[in-house]
């Protein structure tokens, strides 16, 4: 079995958030692959089922904490417990403003980089477990990011988030069989959010 864990905030008004790339990438493979109705456990909203691989179906669950980015561990930690897992089958989806917008890369343990979400999950399950990360492009300077992050995506953006979230989606069985080093998408053109214009969200 494999948690997927996808970071973000709970609330309408950060659903578009870039900060919440982790939810929407968890919620298309859940779509995608026709994941049982959401449920309220864990501290999170979940979804349960299979992923068919060529080796037989892998059971997940997609996990969205609604703990709060910066406290995700807490909700990974509780379902990680329940289910008797080991952190190298808790896979972390996350927005990564050290890779272009629409880029992807799968790596196993390391450190946060800065990033609060993946700090707590550390805490909580230790380092050990596999992240995927999920381009969405640095402002320019670090005084930025914050507003960055917690900012909709701008309507241009709209063609590389949908690709992103269908190669994920797409992709899962891969993930699921652990071929973490097969999984470098890059779906879309490269895009420059510091030459965006400032428009709604997708």
């Amino acid at each position: 079995m494999l948690i997927l864990a996808g970071l973000g905030n709970p609330g309408d008004q950060y659903a578009k958030n870039r900060h919440n790339l982790g939810f929407m990438a968890v919620d298309a493979i859940a779509e995608r692959w026709n994941f049982a109705r959401e449920r309220s456990r864990f501290a999170s909203l979940t979804r349960e089922g299979e992923i068919a691989t060529p080796v037989g179906p892998v059971r997940a669950l997609t996990l969205r904490p609604q703990t709060f980015y910066n406290e995700s561990g807490r909700a990974v930690a509780q379902a990680l417990k329940f289910f008797k897992l080991t952190p190298a089958q808790v896979v972390v989806f996350y927005d990564e403003i050290d890779l272009a917008p629409g880029r992807f890369r799968m790596k196993t343990g390391g450190g946060a980089a800065g990033n609060n979400g993946i700090r707590s999950v550390t805490a909580h399950i230790g380092p050990e477990f596999r992240r995927a990360r999920l381009g969405t492009g640095h402002p320019g300077h670090k005084d930025r990011v914050m507003g960055h992050v917690l900012s909709d995506f701008h309507k241009v953006e709209t063609p590389w988030v949908g690709e992103l979230l269908k190669a994920c989606a797409e992709a899962a069985a891969l993930l699921a069989m652990g071929d973490d080093e097969v999984m470098r998408l890059a779906p879309s053109a490269k895009f420059d959010p510091r030459t965006a214009p400032d428009a709604g969200g997708v």
